[in-house]
């Protein structure tokens, strides 16, 4: 089925900065309300400041079990225990009204969707360096020494897969990021397809002759 949305796949190793351009996309560039990030499904607790269909989508193991086996989620995981999945419905809806959804996953959740998605457009951004990327991971505040050597080792295995992907951004200046950024969803949102869906009425008009 043609979408008048397109479903961007983004990923990157923890630091990158990937989080901080999808904020910046929404907040600068979505006037028109055709921007959303996925909210995900996940039967984690919920934490301090957290609403229900904000940050995710909480629900038990019973129910999260239930959706795998309808088939509900482009693509779900296991995670220290708790369950991660992405509706299905959700996004086929949004696209179908012409929003852009940004789905935040990593390289194998990727492969997931895509198999199901051929539609889907991914984008993979890099640190400009290792060093550079351990700095932000340390200017955090948030992880002990140890915790941030896993996450090296890591961003190294995960960036092995960029090439799996349609495009690529490196984040060394944010704007220069950010600004590659909104160029790819202006790119795509004139690829022939969706403007076909979109001005049907109007090619018509003007090939009526």
């Amino acid at each position: 089925m043609a979408h008048l949305g397109t479903l961007f796949i983004v990923s990157s190793p923890s630091g990158a900065g990937k989080s901080s351009l999808l904020s910046a996309l929404l907040e600068r560039y979505n006037v028109d309300r055709r921007m959303q990030i996925s909210i995900s499904h996940t039967t984690r607790p919920m934490r301090p400041g957290e609403a229900d269909g904000v940050h995710y989508h909480f629900v038990d193991k019973a129910e999260f079990q239930a959706q795998i086996e309808r088939g509900a989620f482009f693509e779900w995981a296991e995670v220290f225990g708790n369950y991660y999945g992405t509706s299905r419905e959700t996004i086929e809806r949004c696209l179908e009204q012409g929003i852009d959804v940004f789905l935040d996953i990593d390289w194998q959740g990727a492969r997931q969707v895509r198999d199901q998605l051929g539609s889907a457009r991914s984008i993979f951004i890099l640190p400009p360096s290792l060093p550079i990327l351990e700095q932000r991971l340390h200017g955090r505040g948030q992880d002990s020494a140890e915790v941030i050597r896993n996450r090296m080792d890591q961003a190294v295995a995960e960036m092995s897969h960029y090439n799996e992907y349609d495009y690529l951004i490196v984040n060394d200046d944010f704007e220069t990021a950010l600004g590659e950024l909104i160029g790819i969803i202006r790119a795509e949102r004139t690829r022939l397809p969706a403007q076909q869906l979109r001005h049907a009425s109007l090619l018509d008009q003007l090939l009526a002759g």
